[in-house]
């Protein structure tokens, strides 16, 4: 029984992190925070939202976006207003524009690179030459057979 209640404690943790004090009253305003702060980072935790994030700057930051919102801010407003302050690090899913290219492409690009340096070391070594094969002179299998009955 207690290991089951551990086991439900570990799973439901990212629940708590948001505090009963920064809930709004407006259940339509909560829940457009609550998605919205879905896809922020926590800058603290790397990557892990604000809405499951505990750490202190995760909350000051779910307390901005629902001021932002409660002020009349649409999501957009609400978020570039962030990623003004923040940068765009704090997006979780950053758009694939300006600094961003090099990290969208970087992964492409060594899997091509990987892929490539891969296919000429196996074309180098179909190219290379056959060991040469010539058995063994008499005197040289005697010698062997000596140094392997010791």
């Amino acid at each position: 029984m207690r290991a089951l209640l551990i086991a439900w404690m570990l799973l439901v943790t990212p629940a708590w992190a948001v505090q009963p004090d920064e809930i709004l009253s407006d259940t339509v305003l909560e829940e457009r925070a609550r998605d919205l702060s879905k896809g922020l980072r926590c800058l603290v935790c790397r990557n892990e939202s604000i809405d499951e994030s505990n750490a202190s700057l995760a909350r000051d930051l779910r307390i901005l976006l629902r001021e932002r919102l409660v002020a009349g801010d649409s999501d957009q407003e609400a978020v570039d207003f962030i990623v003004e302050r923040y940068g765009e690090y704090v997006l979780l899913n950053p758009p694939a524009s300006g600094s961003t290219w090099l990290l969208w492409g970087a992964g492409p690009l060594m899997l091509l690179l990987a892929a490539g340096l891969g296919y000429g070391y196996l074309r180098s070594r179909s190219a290379a030459p056959a060991p040469d094969q010539t058995p063994l002179s008499p005197e040289e299998q005697a010698r062997l057979d000596d140094i392997l009955k010791r």
